[in-house]
């Protein structure tokens, strides 16, 4: 007696029509959504170039800057210049600019995407219905499962690497922008109504200016997120420091998968001290304001 699951659906025969759907897109789309994507891999590569060729203490400068006009305390600012010399000590410094080009364009598309997105699913309910369970969707979906149609598509390499980062994440910045919008006084709202607003005028002057906080807070989790795809993406071309820890695991070099996952540690702690000091000096100007 056969006790396994009763076969209620054909699922070989659904894999290969799907996988035979996807094959004749590649064939007659391929080459044209590689054009499209062209301007966004010369972006990606501008901006790598261009934190490569920058001299290391220009570097320094610019992230401890950041972190000064953010905190104004010389304790982080000052954390952030060691933690960014320490890339240099550590070997990794070109990998690292690599890295942090990947995460910027990542995070930028993700932003510019994400932010409509979001503020579309606080105007409506049908659409908040609809997207919030695909991004769980997106959320718990295995990451290599996102690797798959991109390298189809384009085949390895940095474009592939870059939008499956985006994919990863973006539901942060959307969900955090729905979320913070849907927050705001009603009562701040009814009194922008009051005053002849249009939705629109209330939207971009009362409510998205109240809801920066949680939206800045969406910013810098996809900002996090996206680096910590860098490991992933790497098997798929996207080179920087993903690329030195997998080499590592290949070659089984302790020190050089260490020294890379200490990069990457580093350029976690910079880009979020940064991030969540404008959110909260943000915030903070808000309820003074208020």
């Amino acid at each position: 007696m056969d006790k396994g699951f009763p076969e209620l659906l054909d699922i070989r025969a659904f894999s290969i029509a799907l996988d035979d759907a996807f094959t004749q897109v590649v064939i007659n789309y391929g080459e044209t959504l590689e054009w499209v994507f062209l301007p966004v891999l010369r972006l990606l590569l501008w901006m790598e170039n261009m934190l490569q060729w920058l001299p290391w203490w220009v570097v320094l400068l610019v992230l401890t800057g950041l972190a000064w006009s953010a905190t104004r305390s010389w304790r982080v600012s000052l954390a952030v210049a060691v933690l960014t010399f320490g890339l240099g000590v550590l070997g990794v410094w070109e990998q690292a600019m690599a890295t942090i080009a990947l995460m910027l364009v990542a995070t930028l598309l993700a932003v510019l995407i994400g932010l409509p997105v979001g503020v579309g699913m606080s105007r409506s309910n049908r659409m908040q219905g609809v997207t919030l369970p695909v991004l769980d969707i997106m959320q718990t979906m295995p990451i290599f499962v996102y690797l798959i149609p991109f390298v189809m598509l384009f085949g390895p390499g940095k474009i592939p690497a870059l939008l499956a980062t985006i994919v990863f994440a973006i539901p942060p910045v959307i969900r955090l922008t729905n979320l913070g919008i849907r927050q705001v006084d009603e009562e701040i709202v009814e009194a922008a109504q009051a005053f002849g607003a249009s939705p629109r005028q209330v939207l971009f002057s009362a409510q998205i200016p109240l809801a920066l906080p949680a939206i800045l807070a969406g910013i810098n989790q996809t900002t996090m997120m996206a680096l910590s795809m860098v490991v992933i993406a790497s098997m798929i071309g996207a080179g920087g420091l993903g690329y030195q820890v997998l080499q590592g695991i290949q070659r089984l070099e302790i020190s050089k998968g260490l020294l890379a996952g200490l990069g990457i540690v580093f350029l976690a702690i910079i880009f979020d001290r940064i991030a969540q000091s404008y959110g909260r000096r943000l915030q903070k100007t808000l309820k003074l304001e208020g």
